[in-house]
């Protein structure tokens, strides 16, 4: 009896070691295999237009406006095609995430019948996949998905996975009228930042409020480089009692979980070295519809959120990594291990 217990014990560790194994590549494992099948779905012409060295400097020409970009949009694409093409974007992205991606796409629709015909174009395909390098399991190479209020920028090199940017908008950030009405793509986002600086004392806000003048946009826009000059500001995350601390890791966990395990692990990760060492910072109204701006930021990495613009009716929000946008960290391992 005691054998076959051993026995089963032995096979449990086993099956935990090789999931283990599994869930560390999984996620490299299952983009390279969805952008190979991708790119065999695709004729010569199609390629040529998705397809981009992956020195090429369009790598880092990212944006999240309405406006003509590079790659192979859906809306030129195969019904097949148009299937793999998701399966790449939901291969870099939780089922959280791809949701979320899916719904924001379907929000051109909504704009075109408000804004009857005027300003840019709204196209719910007008979403551009772009493939830099050679897809490898092992190797270097990265992809892009981005159109309006996405833009999913994913690197991988030996085995590793970085997602950023990573951007996600919605306008409008609540439908107020039509089928629709009451859909809120990024409400946690929007409503666990509210609840986080409504839970502070009068004392704590004096330092997590830093103007009450909102900016018009995330303040590194779709700069190549995330910067924000001079030492982080707002309140430290020392400086909240239990229940605040809670309230952040929520909204913290809402960002982290918007990407697969491995990537989030990564995250989780850079929140824990951080400590304390995290600052909220809050600008304009407390209450809902109020513009409002927030962001969190540690030494390695920046959350940004404002919801100010269209009657404060319309959201940005991103995830920016200080050295590894864009797998730079990544690449420069790569190439120190490889290269020696």
């Amino acid at each position: 009896m005691r054998t076959v217990a051993l026995r089963f014990f032995a096979i449990g560790i086993g099956l935990a070691l090789l999931t283990s194994a599994y869930s560390r590549l999984h996620t490299a494992a299952v983009m390279t295999e969805s952008a190979k099948t991708f790119l065999a779905s695709l004729t010569p012409e199609q390629r040529a237009q998705a397809t981009f060295a992956m020195q090429d400097d369009e790598r880092f020409d990212w944006h999240f406006i309405p406006k003509p970009r590079k790659g192979l949009p859906l809306r030129d694409m195969t019904p097949t095609q148009k299937q793999l093409a998701h399966a790449l974007l939901a291969a870099g992205l939780s089922q959280r995430g791809y949701i979320k991606a899916t719904t924001i796409m379907s929000l051109d629709d909504i704009l075109r019948v408000m804004e009857n015909g005027k300003g840019p174009r709204r196209d719910p395909e007008g979403y551009f996949f772009t493939i830099f390098g050679e897809p490898s399991e092992t190797g270097t190479w990265g992809y892009r998905v981005e159109g309006h209020h996405i833009s999913q920028n994913f690197t991988v090199s030996n085995g590793k996975v970085q997602d950023a940017p990573s951007f996600f908008g919605s306008n409008p950030a609540e439908v107020l009228d039509g089928p629709r009405k009451g859909l809120r793509v990024l409400a946690r986002e929007d409503d666990l930042g509210r609840e986080l600086i409504q839970s502070l004392t009068p004392e704590q806000k004096k330092v997590a409020v830093v103007t009450q003048k909102v900016p018009d946009d995330i303040l590194t826009e779709a700069s190549r480089k995330a910067a924000l000059k001079g030492q982080p500001s707002g309140l430290e995350a020392s400086k909240l009692n239990a229940h605040q601390h809670e309230l952040l890791q929520n909204l913290l966990d809402e960002y982290v979980n918007n990407v697969p395990d491995q990537i989030a692990e990564m995250r989780a990760q850079q929140i824990k070295k951080a400590g304390s060492n995290l600052y909220f910072a809050w600008a304009g109204g407390e209450k809902y519809r109020d513009p409002h701006y927030y962001r969190i930021q540690t030494s390695a990495f920046l959350i940004e959120f404002d919801d100010t613009q269209d009657n404060a009716n319309h959201i940005h929000s991103v995830w920016r990594d200080f050295d590894n946008d864009f797998g730079l960290d990544l690449l420069k391992e790569h190439y120190q291990t490889s290269h020696r």
